[in-house]
């Protein structure tokens, strides 16, 4: 039985830049790592070679700037005044695109959701919503309120205080209240930007169930070019980042086309055949921070059909308990390994399986490459996951 489990390697490679041929860059780096004299291994067939999105973005040059988002924002919402509505609180994620569409509109009212965002960046605590008889399912906040009744309103994290940030950002005579249900918005306006993530289709059927005569969510803004700009037909703005002072790094496009590529330059080069996958932001929560770290649309945009479903597991803890009776050593060993071995093709609802983690493998896989790279200097924008398909028999 071999003695070690799961192994994520952060690769390095590279600085990369617009126009680059990544599939050679990615394949090379992780051959160079695979055969160092002192730090080397063995590719195998179905190990996971993960790519982080902002590599791939970057070499695609999928970049747009204030000024073509303004354009868009504009000639989709008519202008106007129009609700910017559950923005996230994120100088990275949103200060650009804030901007641009503040650009493209004659007067902006933002309603930001409380007492976080929609990934956990919290405005105020829950308990100072108890303390103060908030029900945040009815109550509405102007600014004003907002700081009479809470004070301070400052992310605990960064420091900074997102009302005065956003106001600042969107320029004069923007309007902020907080409020949680997005009909709110059209005691303002009729016209609607939805910029929320991940509950953005339900969002704008609300909306417009309530009598808005335009609703456009953030994956409807940048899904063409403009001006020869980037863009995402999928995804628009949603999963973008800071790129300078007057753009932004789009989510990256294509990416079917980029994952095969790299599978099948590992396969002539090494006879292995590798599964590929381009990964954003995990999935996991932080108990401390209260931060849903899934601020990008999907984990994963694209990978290799190797990477489809979900774990089959049986939950080795249930079986220690319950199915061994009094086996020590290696009479349990071999016990549990047959039970592994004669295990069925599926185990949906099965009671042996119950606690092992209901998520899809590239979420789960993409979680731990992002936690693996970090989002600082470690300067690996590239992760090798072995032996993650194995388990206690083999």
């Amino acid at each position: 039985m071999a003695t070690v489990g799961t192994i994520s390697r952060g690769i390095k490679a590279p600085i990369v830049k617009q126009g680059d041929d990544l599939p050679v860059i990615v394949a090379e780096s992780l051959l160079a790592a695979a055969f160092d004299p002192v730090t080397g291994f063995d590719i195998q067939d179905r190990d996971v070679l993960a790519v982080t999105e902002a590599v791939v973005a970057r070499a695609q040059g999928n970049y747009a700037t204030v000024e073509q988002i303004s354009k868009d924002v504009r000639a989709k919402t008519g202008g106007g005044t129009v609700g910017l509505i559950f923005p996230i609180l994120s100088r990275n994620r949103f200060s650009m695109l804030l901007k641009g569409i503040s650009k493209g509109v004659d007067k902006l009212v933002i309603m930001l959701s409380y007492p976080s965002d929609e990934v956990g960046n919290h405005l105020m605590d829950m308990d100072a919503l108890d303390e103060h008889g908030v029900n945040p399912y009815t109550d509405v906040f102007t600014e004003k309120e907002v700081y009479d009744t809470f004070g301070e309103v400052k992310h605990p994290f960064t420091g900074m205080d997102y009302i005065a940030l956003y106001k600042e950002m969107a320029g004069e005579g923007t309007e902020i209240i907080l409020a949680n249900r997005p009909q709110e918005i059209l005691k303002y306006t009729k016209v609607v930007i939805n910029a929320d993530i991940h509950t953005r289709f339900r969002t704008k059927r609300l909306l417009l169930a309530a009598g808005a005569e335009k609703v456009i969510s953030m994956h409807e803004i940048m899904n063409a070019p403009v001006d020869g700009s980037g863009y995402n037909p999928d995804y628009g703005i949603l999963g973008s980042n800071l790129a300078t002072d007057d753009s932004v790094k789009l989510f990256p496009r294509d990416c079917d086309k980029f994952v095969q590529r790299v599978q099948d330059i590992l396969l002539e080069k090494t006879g292995k055949k590798v599964e590929v996958m381009v990964y954003g932001d995990g999935a996991f929560k932080d108990p401390v921070g209260k931060i849903w770290e899934l601020a990008d649309p999907v984990v994963s945009p694209a990978y290799t059909p190797g990477l489809v479903g979900t774990p089959n597991e049986l939950k080795l803890k249930y079986l220690a308990d319950n199915a061994i009776g009094d086996l020590r050593g290696e009479d349990a060993k071999h016990a549990i390994q047959e039970m592994i071995k004669a295990k069925p093709a599926s185990l949906f609802a099965s009671q042996a399986s119950q606690g092992t983690t209901p998520r899809r493998l590239t979420d789960l896989l993409g979680s731990l490459a992002d936690l693996t790279s970090g989002s600082g200097d470690k300067g690996t924008p590239i992760v090798y996951i072995q032996n993650y398909f194995t388990n206690y028999a083999d």
